[in-house]
């Protein structure tokens, strides 16, 4: 195993997740890629951009999720594990299949929050659709909404 991705949602599992995702990167020598997928912008029927006031509070709260994932980054480093954070954008499940096809990832790490079946149903599921179509494993670590 040489590359692992850990999707992360800024959720309070987080740390549990990538605890989990360093030791399995630990254990394979691998490279660990933290990923955080930023919700793509709304569509805005007859505007092209929105106040400048709402493109620099967006641009702000970007640069903050980067500056949040820069340091799990380096504390895997501190760890003794190579890690690599990326901020991306769009629909999370097909931008995580297309990293993980674009970094070679041999192992997907995400967390699974546990909601409803009828949340499920109605939002579909992160997790199942990665299973569905990434390619590789995927490593689910379950975490209740509790998790702190």
């Amino acid at each position: 195993m040489k590359n692992v991705i850990l999707a992360i949602d800024f959720s309070e599992s987080t740390r549990r997740i990538l605890e989990a995702a360093i030791e399995v990167a630990k254990a394979f020598s691998a490279h660990l890629y933290i990923i955080h997928v930023a919700a793509p912008n709304p569509d805005f029927v007859g505007y092209e951009e929105g106040p400048q006031s709402e493109r620099d509070a967006v641009a702000a709260h970007y640069h903050q999720e980067h500056r949040e994932l820069g340091g799990f980054a380096a504390e895997a480093r501190q760890q003794g594990v190579a890690s690599t954070a990326l901020l991306v954008q769009g629909p999370t499940v097909e931008k995580l299949i297309l990293e993980r096809e674009r970094l070679q990832a041999d192992l997907v790490v995400v967390g699974s929050h546990g909601r409803s079946a009828i949340l499920q149903l109605v939002v579909g599921s992160t997790s199942e659709g990665l299973i569905r179509k990434a390619g590789c494993p995927v490593m689910i670590i379950p975490c209740s909404l509790t998790d702190g």
